[in-house]
């Protein structure tokens, strides 16, 4: 039997619709379900003990939550499926059949989009996420690329995430609550989606390319951690 997936994600809400989805039938097993907290460090931080604590290791990692879109025009409630993220350092990590998981999100009826993943060392808002938008981007988050760095290599990685607020309706502005219950239903209905994409790449034996140097273009100006918990399947 391989070994089990891991499922990462930062916030509590993200965990409880997690955890509300359809996990059976899963390859290697009950999957992994942690939460690492907010944040690139504590993500990190996380994604280190989580391995100590594992000596069987792990058959892929996935990231997954909550975003913000870059695109104007974006929903919430939309999927984004990474096929590369990049960090505020400027290095970029390329994810495992991002097209096979956008297939398997799009089997479930769900709007998706494919692209550039940013991952920020704070919160994006207004002129730079249009900065980011120009070159290409078209979510932000602030976890998957320190959890990536962290990992060893060869160990395949996605990141899907949904969209809970866009340039037009950033966090804390009015339509941002009925967007955010939007984005929690549609995490929860994502994880036939999320299993299917593991049972691909076990099978495929995809490889994890090391970060590599991306242009200086891609910089701009309570630890919250779970033990790894085996996730139930409903």
């Amino acid at each position: 039997m391989s070994a089990p997936l891991l499922v990462l994600c930062a916030l509590a809400p993200e965990e409880w619709a997690l955890r509300g989805g359809d996990w059976a039938n899963a390859l290697g097993g009950p999957p992994v379900l942690a939460r690492t907290g907010m944040g690139p460090a504590r993500a990190g931080r996380t994604l280190s003990t989580l391995l100590a604590a594992a000596p069987q290791g792990y058959s892929a990692v996935l990231m997954t939550g909550f975003c913000a879109a870059a695109a104007p025009g974006t929903r919430p409630g939309e999927v984004i499926v990474a096929d590369r993220v990049h960090s505020a350092s400027g290095c970029s990590t390329a994810t495992q059949l991002p097209d096979v998981l956008t297939q398997a999100v799009t089997g479930l009826g769900l709007p998706v989009r494919t692209g550039p993943l940013y991952s920020a060392d704070h919160v994006v808002r207004g002129h730079e996420r249009r900065v980011l938008h120009r070159r290409g981007t078209i979510a932000v988050d602030m976890e998957s690329a320190a959890a990536f760095d962290a990992l060893p290599a060869g160990l395949p990685v996605a990141a899907v995430r949904v969209v809970v607020d866009t340039p037009e309706r950033e966090l804390l502005r009015p339509g941002t609550l009925p967007g955010g219950l939007r984005a929690y239903r549609t995490l929860r209905a994502l994880v036939p989606a999320l299993l299917g994409w593991h049972r691909s790449v076990v099978g495929a034996g995809a490889q994890r390319p090391c970060p590599i140097p991306e242009p200086s273009d891609f910089s701009l100006a309570t630890h919250s951690s779970l033990p790894t918990l085996p996730q139930e399947a409903s």
